[in-house]
């Protein structure tokens, strides 16, 4: 199957949206096929300030109606708890909202952004989209990782190059309580980092320090720069570490 024939078999579909890679080239796809495709963006505390500002940004150059749904996760006592399944239950409030109000406004198919290049395997967060029969268009016609940054790229995205970004949970080890507060200064430290230059890295929370996952080309400028980047990240964490087996 080709996205042509997913989009001609499926003419009206609510899209995940997240403003990332993948979920930008479907939207794409979905409109030069000619669905009718609305991008839905779920705010909560999990993602940060520029992921929606590049949502914003590219449904507007699309030219798409973009609907934001804010959602409080950690209100849900199994994502608040972090175990080790918290990406299941993440996905079951988030996606369970979204095909509920998608539902209301007349879209009878969901679709989000999985593609080829994901491991199934044994995801929670694949296993609660299945269950509630989200359809994954890039996953099922083929479409890897790479090939999407290709096609992104002749289509003049600006996504096509955006690095991978997972979700502010994914900062704090399983079973460490996730709080509105503490992944507050996971983004305000990456932020900090983003605005010294650094570029695809990590702030992961260890035993309440700021352990900084960067790529090994860039670790020497952090060493270089380690005041800059001490005086950045101690407004959020009192204690930084640098992961010498970078990311």
């Amino acid at each position: 199957m080709t996205l042509a024939e997913f989009f001609k078999e499926n003419k009206k579909v609510a899209l995940g949206f997240s403003g990332g890679v993948d979920s930008s080239y479907l939207l794409y796809a979905g409109l030069k096929y000619g669905a009718e495709i609305r991008p839905y963006y779920i705010k909560t505390a999990f993602q940060p300030q520029f992921e929606f500002e590049d949502a914003k940004r590219l449904a507007g150059e699309l030219k798409a109606d973009m609907t934001v749904i804010e959602l409080d996760a950690l209100k849900v006592p199994a994502v608040a708890a972090n175990p080790a399944d918290r990406c299941y239950h993440c996905k079951t409030a988030l996606f369970g909202a979204l095909k509920e109000r998608a539902s209301r406004d007349g879209y009878p198919v969901l679709i989000d952004g999985t593609n080829a290049s994901d491991d199934a395997g044994d995801r929670p967060g694949m296993r609660a989209l299945m269950e509630l029969r989200v359809r994954s268009p890039l996953r099922e016609c083929g479409l890897t990782k790479d090939e999407i940054r290709r096609l992104s790229k002749e289509a003049g995205l600006f996504t096509w190059d955006k690095p991978a970004y997972a979700c502010l949970a994914t900062r704090v080890g399983t079973d460490t309580p996730l709080t509105e507060e503490l992944l507050g200064r996971v983004e305000g430290a990456e932020s900090a980092l983003f605005r010294l230059g650094f570029t695809d890295f990590r702030v992961r929370v260890f035993h309440g320090a700021a352990r900084l996952q960067l790529k090994r080309e860039q670790q020497g400028k952090a060493i270089l720069e380690s005041e800059a980047v001490l005086n950045a990240v101690r407004v959020f964490f009192d204690t930084v570490l640098l992961d010498m087996a970078g990311r």
